[in-house]
């Protein structure tokens, strides 16, 4: 199995994306863990579905 590209990582107060390619972070800082982002971006998914789940996590903030 290959190493993940992108990867949520805890960070004080919540989440931040991963990007093991770039080593470093992607997107925004989420407060709920992002786990349909994170499947989505690994497995190729179209870019109107990405910004749809970045729309949703992005409000599930507090």
């Amino acid at each position: 199995m290959s190493r993940r590209r992108y990867v949520a990582r805890g960070v004080p107060g919540g989440y931040q994306i991963w990007d093991n390619r770039r080593q470093g972070p992607w997107g925004d800082f989420y407060e709920l863990c992002p786990d349909e982002l994170i499947a989505a971006l690994n497995s190729g998914a179209d870019q109107a579905r990405i910004v749809e789940l970045m729309r949703r996590y992005k409000k599930a903030r507090r």
